[in-house]
């Protein structure tokens, strides 16, 4: 007869969670670092009492809780920093989140969806109405006349690459399961929800006691096959121009050093997507930087004259392709290394699939003694340092604008070149929205592998402070920069609160211009004339926002929230600020760097297109020349169906 052990089922997930360990190259890791919650009545009687228990429990034995509990302040946000604690543990650790009934539950949708679109392990648990629906219906219940068991966590359902709803406890052991497996699945892992009705999660079962034993998941670095390495070989043999786009699959694979060599043994430049960025080191001879819509003038004009393009680990978005026109050599061909095969069979490419290490080392042996010409090395480096100059104007506080800046105005490219250039290589800048993405990737020089920490797969407002926390708490001898506009900032700085609550340092730098500076350039580029982007009261002459500024004050609302703030005016303001920010205790919370900039005075240009379609019809003299434009862009976006592979090709390479 088996043991069991009696538990409820919220004190059984707490254990089983307590126990999960992922693994890969023969290191292991505890898979969940704790859990991070807001309580209400759907789940304070069942995992809050579970996650409680577990803490007195401990200690009393002097011993840490087995699931550490952090009390959040909002549900998106807690799901933003379970994602940028796990994107920094290259996926192979994350957090659970746990959120009442309702609202609270489905205030975690949103984050659910960008880590299921950035490919990150995060596991939610949202509560949900009573299973026995014997008071039905209770408060913030779903009534679907429809359907009976609709809830509003079925919500969830899409956004999450596995989804399960425990009725019955006996259930549960599968689900949690099944979870497991997703979360710590390279090809699969994303959000992973299992809702729990708050009856359940109070509700006591007799667990089999090998449900809360010690258990490891191996992380699989699948191995290309050999066939399909030799046949992309044979394509890169026949490239006079060859370019590689390095994306996320590229860091969590760990494959920056492999990449380092294959790069310099071949010649091949490697341009980078968001999630890539930092694949190589500022300073390696064959790295071009950003490529696309937001990407360097080097990358883009070799990505504009490659005849192949080697994807490793990217999913191709539509700001890494510029809306598909950046490849735009006639015949181009596409390899592409990736360990989904969804993303490996996009653009017609040759498909490899496999963990991105293998298969760079597999295809370097393949391709062992060929290189590229030197003219095209030599051109590599012509382009790098013509933008490489560029990057230095837009640093130096010297070559700015300033004669179309206001009074103690500076430029957003001057804030990051301060920040990247006053910071250490090992320090951490997050962003997530407005212009500030686009410039960090253009701009941003990279000197550590973790050292840059974009989330653009969902560019969610008001990612930054969130994950900040969670890349901290991660990694508490990395300083973590959070560059968050205004826009952003108003959509969530609690969680300054819960980094006072947890003394986690974090160096938040706002950058103020009084509005949606991003969209509102967009705006006026689309002939829309910057219209609702600006932060202004509405004149009541005319019933329009177009009034005098409003009287916000953001840096008195970062101290209201407990955190402590600098404010500057200048270059030499900013260059002070961050040095006090950096020589404060590493226990004494969040500091905010308080900064005004000009939202009129842009970065260098990448000479790139995003696809954005324009009114094709309108009385406005601005969207009738924007709509001219954008059908000139159009005509320049290319299908890329070709097929990459020809016939007789694939049937084995050459060396030598």
């Amino acid at each position: 007869m088996t043991d069991t052990v009696r538990l409820t089922v919220g004190q059984a997930v707490v254990r089983f969670l307590a126990n999960q360990w992922s693994e890969r190259d023969g290191e292991r890791q505890r898979l969940f670092a704790g859990c991070l919650g807001i309580f209400g009545h759907g789940n304070v009687a069942g995992l809050g009492q579970a996650l409680l228990e577990d803490e007195v429990t401990a200690v009393e034995a002097g011993r840490e809780p087995s699931l550490p509990y952090v009390l959040a302040r909002n549900e998106q946000a807690m799901v933003h920093t379970a994602v940028g604690y796990a994107r920094h543990h290259d996926r192979m650790r994350t957090w659970a989140c746990t959120a009442s009934v309702g609202p609270g539950s489905t205030n975690m949708l949103t984050g659910a969806a960008l880590a299921t679109i950035n490919r990150i392990p995060v596991l939610l648990l949202p509560s949900g109405t009573f299973a026995t629906r014997v008071a039905a219906p209770v408060l913030q219940e779903l009534e679907a006349p429809y359907a009976g068991d609709v809830t509003v966590n079925d919500a969830f359902r899409p956004l999450s690459r596995f989804f399960d709803e425990v009725n019955r406890p006996e259930q549960l052991p599968s689900a949690l399961l099944s979870a497991m497996r997703v979360l710590t699945d390279p090809i699969e892992t994303g959000a992973v929800t299992i809702s729990l009705p708050q009856d359940v999660q109070a509700e006591a079962f007799d667990w089999p006691v090998e449900l809360f034993d010690e258990r490891v998941w191996h992380v699989a670095r699948p191995v290309p096959e050999a066939s399909r390495v030799a046949a992309a070989a044979v394509v890169i043999r026949s490239a006079k121009k060859p370019l590689i786009v390095a994306g996320g699959g590229v860091h969590y694979s760990g494959a920056e050093e492999v990449l380092a060599e294959f790069a310099s043994a071949t010649g091949v430049p490697v341009a980078e997507t968001q999630a890539g960025k930092g694949s190589l080191s500022h300073g390696h001879p064959q790295l071009m930087g950003a490529v696309g819509s937001t990407g360097t003038t080097a990358a883009n004009a070799l990505a504009a004259d490659a005849d192949v393009v080697i994807g490793v680990g990217t999913r191709w978005s539509d700001f890494t392709t510029a809306s598909r026109t950046a490849f735009s050599r006639n015949g181009v061909r596409f390899v592409n290394l990736n360990i989904a095969g969804f993303d490996a069979g996009k653009h017609a490419g040759l498909s490899v699939v496999g963990d991105a290490r293998e298969t760079l080392r597999a295809l370097a042996e393949e391709l062992d003694g060929w290189s590229v010409s030197d003219t095209y090395r030599k051109r590599q480096g012509t382009l790098w340092r013509r933008w490489d100059k560029a990057v230095d104007t837009a640093y130096d506080p010297a070559a700015e604008v300033t004669d179309r800046l206001g009074d103690g105005l500076l430029t957003q490219s001057g804030v990051i070149g301060a920040v990247n250039e006053l910071s250490d290589p090992s320090d951490v800048v997050i962003c997530a929205a407005g212009s500030m993405p686009g410039d960090l990737h253009k701009l941003w020089r990279v000197r550590d592998r973790k050292g840059y920490h974009v989330e653009y797969g969902y560019s969610c407002m008001g990612y930054e402070i969130p994950a900040a926390i969670g890349v901290r708490m991660a990694d508490p001898s990395r300083d973590v920069f959070a560059m968050v506009g205004d826009g952003g900032w108003l959509m969530m700085p609690g969680e300054l609160v819960t980094a006072v609550q947890e003394g986690v340092k974090i160096i938040v730098v706002l950058v103020d211009n009084r509005g949606f500076g991003s969209i509102g350039a967009l705006s006026e580029s689309l002939g829309s004339q910057r219209f609702g982007t600006a932060y202004r009261r509405r004149d009541p002459s005319t019933g329009r926002l177009d009034g005098d500024p409003l009287p916000v004050d953001l840096a008195a609302n970062a101290r209201s929230l407990g955190a402590h703030v600098i404010e500057v005016g200048s270059r030499d303001d900013l260059a002070d600020a961050i040095g006090e920010a950096k020589a404060r205790p590493d226990d004494g919370g969040p500091v905010v760097i308080h900064v005004r900039t000009d939202p009129r005075v842009g970065s260098p240009d990448s000479e790139s297109w995003w696809d954005v379609p324009v009114a094709q019809v309108s009385e406005l003299t601005s969207t009738q020349r924007a709509h001219e434009t954008y059908a000139a862009a159009k005509e320049r976006q290319q299908a890329w169906v070709r097929p990459s592979e020809r016939p007789g090709e694939g049937r084995g390479g050459r060396r030598g």
